[in-house]
């Protein structure tokens, strides 16, 4: 049953997560995507919370994002952050007993820099090979002006912005799912 759960959430979050990235396809946007990735991914994250009674359950999650967002062209690196967040989150969730309001929430948020491995070749080590990638895919005004706005720095507000963007997404799915989170006695 849990793994039934786990694959539908999975493919609910990947979906949300998916069709939110299409606004990456304008430069300037894709900055904006770790804000907005958690915002619109917390509900359902925030409903599966609910579900969650296994340690685990939020690591599988994150490896099989991991997985799929490998599978659709993004670098290794996600597949790290993908695993490693997750089981980070998980250890948290089970701090509060999966049923803290305030463990739910920092565990979003931990769950939620999983995302910032897909980044992580833009940034750092990869940046020649990721822009070469970029630049034969979707061109070289693309390629220039996503590279002239992502000097390293960047990466590190895109933290702080996925932060945001998780304690946003947490509320915003606390509010849509109140009466699960009453029931769950996540309230």
């Amino acid at each position: 049953k849990n793994l039934i759960t786990v694959g539908i959430f999975t493919a609910l979050y990947f979906v949300l997560l998916f069709a939110t990235g299409m606004i990456g396809y304008i430069p300037v946007t894709m900055v904006l995507l770790p804000i907005l990735y958690p915002i619109i991914t917390g509900i359902p994250f925030m409903l599966f919370l609910t579900k969650v009674k296994t340690f685990g359950m939020v690591t599988i999650m994150g490896t099989l994002m991991s997985i799929l967002m490998f599978v659709t062209g993004h670098l290794w690196p996600v597949l790290v952050s993908g695993i490693l967040f997750a089981l980070i989150a998980d250890f948290v969730l089970k701090a509060g007993n999966y049923k803290g309001w305030k463990t739910s929430v920092i565990g979003f948020v931990v769950f939620s820099q999983w995302v910032m491995g897909a980044y992580f070749p833009l940034f750092f080590f990869m940046r020649d090979v990721y822009f070469a990638s970029i630049r034969s895919g979707y061109g070289d005004t693309y390629a220039d002006t996503l590279m002239s706005i992502t000097p390293n720095w960047v990466f590190f507000a895109m933290i702080g912005m996925t932060i945001v963007g998780a304690i946003a997404g947490a509320y915003l799915g606390r509010a849509v799912l109140k009466k699960h989170f009453q029931r769950a006695g996540i309230a």
